[in-house]
């Protein structure tokens, strides 16, 4: 469904939770989503912290094979991170909020470890400029790789010659022309 047909009835409809329930702790339905994402990148975090421990070097190659594949694995966090952001974020109390964003806040700061722990010659600010470089494309990445049917067919009709790639294959380019050559 589109992000704004769905309502509070509708989720508890798809859940085994009544509507009263669910209102005792999400007020909007944009809670909910929020709580998810939070869910995700808890996920995601576990994975990426996951990547820095069990590897000793990693080169460029390597680092974007794992980094891509961790987000091959969370198409749910890119999915929800496509929907209106900024609605969500607005439309949810300011705890909920905090909530997200300290889990966010952390997948920034482990993304920022392994890049130092991998690639040790990057100073703090060119890991900075990356991370404010890599983020917010990863907003973007799910309506680049996951289609409908309807807009293929509009892409066909707009003679809008577009070649479609996997998460994995779109977010492995990207960090390839981002990184440093040598780790």
């Amino acid at each position: 469904m589109n992000f704004k047909e769905i309502t509070i009835k509708e989720i508890g409809g798809a859940t085994s939770f009544t509507r009263t329930s669910i209102y005792n702790y999400f007020q909007t339905k944009e809670e909910i989503f929020l709580a998810l994402l939070e869910q995700e990148y808890e996920l995601w975090v576990a994975e990426l912290q996951s990547i820095m421990d069990k590897s000793e070097s990693l080169d460029r190659d390597s680092f974007a094979d794992k980094i891509a594949g961790s987000l091959e694995h969370r198409r749910q966090l890119l999915k929800i991170m496509s929907m209106n952001m900024y609605d969500i974020e607005e439309n949810s109390r300011m705890e909920r909020l905090t909530e997200f964003k300290t889990v966010y806040g952390k997948s920034l700061h482990v993304f920022d470890a392994l890049l130092a722990k991998f690639f040790p010659a990057m100073e703090a600010q060119e890991r900075q400029k990356f991370i404010y470089c890599f983020f917010p494309f990863v907003y973007g990445i799910y309506p680049y790789t996951v289609v409908t049917d309807k807009q293929r067919g509009a892409m066909k009709e707009a003679r809008v010659d577009y070649t479609y790639f996997s998460i994995y294959e779109i977010t492995r380019n990207c960090l390839i022309r981002l990184l440093p050559d040598a780790g």
